[in-house]
């Protein structure tokens, strides 16, 4: 076996996240995009001892598991779904497979409480990020998602699964808009051109829309008749606003250095377990809202409602959690970098009649020393790259009985349970809920005891 060799394989498993593992001449081959049961044909890409990784070129015999025809026609072109292939039920299953297997060496023994299903587990994206470009150079404007695999190329997703019926539309009328004008998409490289991203957000709940067009400043366009033709689209939701952002900045990322309303207001409402938010058009939200139902409840329940004095929610993003324990709490202490999300949540708990919680806005790992209360209860929802093992640190020293650990990805949560184990805590029980499906991603969460308490 070398480097650039063809070789066919059969998938014997799939390792979080989306890393199938096919073994030949006593070594393990990565080949993502790939389900334990397929027989592949794959180009060896990397070799190291015992192990390697493998670009997928066909799959030559399906798993007996497999799906005859996923739902998605850009499936295995887009690189935004994963798993497909598979029925809800198999995609559940694997991923329940994955984070067992991840938790084994770290967790000990725990209660495993199985993997909770989406209720929606197709159009159930209320937020999608849509970039300009062309899917092969030189080719027609697209807006759409990344093609599998690629930086630069762009297929348009006009069928796409995952959101609303109101995306797709919204997203074929501004393309034949931009289209019809010839208007020119950004290039990253020579740093030219005009049309950059599309934002849509669309509440679960409420129906409510946001439409965001991000251009650069390179051109002038009179958007009014785009708006015109937006609001006229037969929708089953309504628009809370459609906005243009400027944004010349560099990176290749959604953000806005100046905002053009164009109609009705920045924001909108959506409604979980009861409590009511506001969301503008970048704040953080979760992406599936009837999902986070689910995840919320599933922490809810290992919170438990018993009367606390002090509680931290570490990580709170917009306060979802804080204001759900609210109810049982003197006092609830969020802690979150992003400021913007900081406001959004004193916004929201005030509109939810909280009086209670507290949100600073700054980094976990020096927030931690200049708040004078003790917690009773901590409540840990990080970023995907997990807890700063010095902030950890701080976290164990407070030694609380017991804590609620939110991951959005089991390799950082296997890591920091390694360290909040060796620092006294005990994994007690574990439920993963999929927040994303067709996707590689889900999210666990843990709770845990302090020994000997």
């Amino acid at each position: 076996m070398k480097k650039g060799e063809e070789c066919i394989g059969v998938v014997v498993r799939t390792d979080f996240p989306n890393k199938g593992i096919v073994e030949l001449e006593d070594r393990k081959i990565i080949v993502k995009n790939t389900v334990p049961g397929q027989k592949i044909r794959f180009r060896i890409a990397k070799l190291k001892q015992g192990k390697g990784e493998g670009t997928l070129l066909e799959v030559v015999e399906p798993a007996v598991n497999e799906l005859p025809q996923p739902a998605c026609p850009h499936f295995g072109i887009c690189g935004g779904c994963v798993y497909q292939m598979l029925p809800y039920e198999e995609q559940l299953a694997l991923k329940e497979k994955q984070v067992r297997a991840l938790l084994a060496p770290v967790a000990g023994e725990y209660e495993f409480l199985g993997i909770k299903g989406s209720p929606k587990f197709a159009e159930y994206r209320n937020k999608m990020e849509f970039s300009f470009g062309d899917e092969v150079k030189g080719g027609e404007l697209m807006l759409g998602l990344h093609k599998r695999g690629s930086f630069y190329d762009i297929v348009d997703v006009r069928n796409c699964t995952l959101v609303h019926p109101d995306f797709r539309k919204i997203l074929v009328c501004v393309l034949e808009f931009c289209r019809e004008r010839n208007l020119p998409y950004y290039h990253k490289m020579s740093h030219e051109g005009y049309l950059r991203h599309l934002l849509v957000r669309r509440a679960e709940k409420t129906g409510e829309i946001l439409v965001n067009l991000v251009t650069t400043s390179q051109m002038s366009v009179d958007m009014q008749p785009l708006k015109e033709r937006l609001l006229a689209l037969p929708l089953n939701g309504s628009f809370a606003g459609i906005i243009h952002s400027i944004n010349d900045g560099l990176a290749d990322v959604v953000r806005s250095e100046e905002t053009h309303l164009l109609y009705g207001k920045e924001y909108f409402y959506e409604e979980i377990l009861g409590l009511r938010f506001k969301i503008s058009i970048y704040s953080f939200f979760q992406t599936n809202s009837l999902g986070a139902e689910v995840l919320y409840s599933q922490a809810r329940d290992f919170i438990g409602m018993g009367s606390r004095k002090v509680v931290f929610d570490l990580y709170s993003g917009t306060g979802t959690i804080a204001q759900l324990m609210a109810p049982a709490a003197e006092k609830v202490i969020g802690v979150e970098i992003i400021e913007e999300a900081v406001e959004a949540a004193k916004e929201n708990a005030a509109g939810n009649g909280l009086t209670n919680c507290d949100f600073i806005a700054g980094d976990v790992l020096k927030v931690l020393d200049t708040i004078e209360e003790k917690p009773e209860y901590i409540i840990l929802d990080p970023p995907r790259d997990g807890i700063h093992p010095k902030a950890l640190q701080k976290i164990i020293a407070y030694g609380v009985d017991r804590m609620v650990y939110i991951s959005c990805k089991p390799t950082s949560l296997a890591r920091d349970l390694e360290v909040l184990t060796a620092g006294g805590y005990k994994v007690e029980k574990v439920a993963c809920v999929d927040m994303f499906p067709q996707t590689a991603q889900v999210e666990t969460v843990c709770l845990l005891k302090k020994e000997g308490m």
